[in-house]
This record gives C-alpha cells, sequence and structure tokens, in this order.
C-alpha cells in the first residue's frame, strides 16, 4: 500500500510494488534474452543445412517454443500486476488531492497513470533495448571491430543529440500537463469561445512538442540508416563472411537500429514523467500559483 506521507513517484512504485514489478521485469529479461538470440541461430541454422546439418536448426526451435512460453506468460502476469498498481496509485491520488478542484484531481489521476504505465511499457522496452543494444554491438565484434565501431559512435551521437533536446522537452511537457489541468473547468464552463482556446492552446503545445521529437528523430535515423548501409558493405564486400553471418550482421545492425531508437524515446517520457512527478506532488500553495 502507499503511504499517506509517500511521494507519488516511480521510486515509490519501485519500492512499494517490488515483488510483482521485479517478476514482470524478470520475464522480460528472459524473453529479450530469447529473442536476440534468434538471428545468431538464424545465420548458424542457414549455414548448417546448407551443409546438411541440422543441429543449429533444432536449437532454433527450442528457443523459438521457449520464447513463445515465456512471453505469453509475462503478458498474462503484466495485465493483473500493473492493473492493481494503476488502483492504489489511483486511490492514493484521489485521496491526496481531495480537496482541490476537479479538473486539476481529473488531471492528475491521469498523470499519475503516466507513471504506471512507464513501469509496464517504456521501462520494460529501455532494458531490452539495452541488452539488444550490447548483444549486438558482442556479436558484431565477433564479426570485425569496425561494425562494432560504427555501432558505437552511432550511439554516442544520438546520446549527444538527444542531450541538446532534453531541456526544451521538459519545459514544452510542462507547458502541455498545465494546460491539461485547466480541459474540466474549461468544458464545464460551456462556454464555446473558453472551451475553442483551451483546445487550441492544446494543439499548439502538442504541436511544439511534436515537431521538436520529429527534428530530433529525423537527426537520429539519418545517424543510424548510415551506420546499417556502412555495415551491409563492410559485411558484403570486406570480410569474407559466409551467407548465413552476413544475415546475423545485418540482423544484429538493424536490431542495433531498432534498440537504440527506443533510448531516446525512454530519456523523453522520463523527462515528462519528471514533470508530472513535481506536479502530482506540489503543494496547494505552489497550484495556486499555477493556476
Amino acid at each position: 500500500m502507499i503511504n499517506s506521507d509517500d511521494r507519488l513517484s516511480i521510486a515509490t512504485l519501485l519500492r512499494v510494488f517490488r515483488t510483482k514489478i521485479a517478476t514482470t521485469w524478470g520475464l522480460t529479461l528472459v524473453e529479450t534474452g530469447l529473442f536476440t538470440l534468434l538471428p545468431l541461430l538464424i545465420g548458424y541454422s542457414i549455414d548448417g543445412l546448407s551443409n546438411g546439418d541440422y543441429t543449429s536448426f533444432i536449437y532454433f526451435g527450442v528457443a523459438m517454443a521457449a520464447l513463445l512460453v515465456v512471453s505469453t506468460l509475462r503478458r498474462i502476469y503484466d495485465t493483473r500486476a500493473y492493473g492493481t498498481i494503476r488502483v492504489e496509485l489511483g486511490k492514493a491520488q484521489a485521496k491526496r488531492d481531495a480537496g482541490r478542484e476537479v479538473s486539476v484531481l481529473n488531471a492528475r489521476v491521469l498523470m499519475a497513470r503516466e507513471l504506471v504505465d512507464f513501469l509496464e511499457n517504456e521501462a520494460p522496452e529501455s532494458m531490452g533495448a539495452v541488452v539488444q543494444v550490447l548483444v549486438s554491438v558482442g556479436i558484431l565484434m565477433s564479426f570485425h571491430g569496425a561494425l562494432a565501431t560504427a555501432a558505437g559512435t552511432a550511439a554516442v551521437i544520438i546520446l549527444i543529440i538527444f542531450t541538446l533536446f532534453s531541456r526544451r522537452f521538459f519545459r514544452l511537457n510542462g507547458l502541455l500537463n498545465h494546460q491539461s489541468e485547466r480541459q474540466v473547468t474549461a468544458l464545464q464552463s460551456m462556454d464555446l469561445k473558453k472551451i475553442d482556446q483551451h483546445l487550441f492552446r492544446l494543439r499548439r503545445h502538442e504541436v511544439r512538442l511534436s515537431d521538436s521529437e520529429a527534428l530530433v528523430y529525423a537527426a537520429i535515423f539519418a545517424v543510424l540508416l548510415s551506420m546499417l548501409a556502412f555495415n551491409l558493405w563492410s559485411a558484403a564486400t570486406q570480410s569474407g563472411a559466409t551467407a548465413g553471418q552476413i544475415f546475423s550482421v545485418v540482423t544484429y545492425s538493424f536490431e542495433f537500429v531498432q534498440s537504440v531508437v527506443v533510448l531516446p524515446m525512454v530519456l523523453q517520457s522520463l523527462a515528462r514523467l519528471s514533470e508530472i512527478t513535481d506536479r502530482i506532488n506540489a503543494p496547494a500553495s505552489k497550484q495556486g500559483a499555477n493556476a
């Protein structure tokens, strides 16, 4: 249970519901580990089947079966575990803000749910992405150092790009959340002019945030696609690799692209959640100043 004096934050949820979260995250890591092995097993299967050897193909089948079982169990458990956490967090938020305006209470209950959404979706996804990045770089290194160097350089450039935009993301999320808190009040007024102004301001903040994200991801994809093209060229023309090895190199390079893209998205979510955490824990005096 969440105590009345607990700060409503991701750290509090991790402490109070540590068993449930550890279980689902553990299943996620097992699922990710099995998934990251598939391209390598496919590559070995291609070379093995070409020579009449079914050993790698059998390992591939076993890994697929294990992945199916683990992923199914995780999804069944996730729904129940995070559903319970959402209920408890909503009750704590409603009790804490019982004396506030309905508009603010409604917005903050919805915002608080985003903390649980992060633990259920973005956090496991980011852990899986980190595992895939490390495995991809390690396997690329086993084929050729230049392949891993290209991937590592791309990752560093991406983190620099996102760091340059992080403060802007925090500020724009704050403006969007502040406007969201006014929605119920605007609707209750039944004044079409006020409702139109509110919706227009929401749209303006959403567009500014979306435009910033689009610029960041355009730069990120340009870096990653350049890395992918280099690794494809290098594997096909410079390494003397077999068909199965080339498949593995290209696949792990592409998985690296997909995984690294997740990390800036998670950082963007953390920037939003940081603002939300400050907002839902703000005392009444501070809230009044923001009204």
